[in-house]
Order: C-alpha cells, then sequence, then structure tokens
C-alpha cells in the first residue's frame, strides 16, 4: 500500500508484513532505481530499460546507470582489437 505523508514527499510503501518484520520503509523512488538497476546487471538493454522507467530519451537512462552496465569498456576494446587484427 501506497502512504502518503505530504504532497511535497516521495510515497513509501507501507504493510503490516514489512512492519512485522523490522524492515525499513522503502521509497517507490528507490525501487524504482533498484529495478533499473537489477534489470541492466541481468544485461536488459539501455533502450528497454528506459521504456519502463518512461524517459523521453535513452540518453538520460545511459547517464544515471550507465556506470552499471557490465564490461562495457572490455566490449569496446575486444571489438576494436578484432577488427585491427
Amino acid at each position: 500500500m501506497l502512504c502518503f505523508h505530504s504532497i511535497l514527499q516521495h510515497p513509501t510503501l507501507s504493510a503490516d508484513p514489512w512492519v512485522a518484520k523490522k524492515l525499513p520503509a522503502v521509497t517507490f523512488h528507490a525501487l524504482r532505481h533498484t529495478h533499473a538497476s537489477v534489470l541492466i546487471r541481468a544485461g536488459v538493454d539501455i533502450l528497454t530499460v528506459s521504456r519502463r522507467l518512461g524517459h523521453s530519451k535513452a540518453a538520460i537512462s545511459l547517464v544515471v546507470y550507465g556506470h552499471l552496465i557490465p564490461g562495457a569498456d572490455e566490449a569496446a576494446a575486444d571489438a576494436i582489437a578484432g577488427v585491427l587484427e
């Protein structure tokens, strides 16, 4: 259940199981970032992640989450090495 404490705050997820297990309240924004991060780590392309987040341009997602793309530099180095051989 989403709870809005005020119009200026992010919503937090609050439900009895969370409280019973003494888990911290998690903002919707934190879940959004986690969702994007998990998708990128799983190898989902940045365009798909961007669309799921509702970003108007993939460049926005790339700026925010680009550092999470695993092995991007190594793949680029291997690609150019293969061409130059």
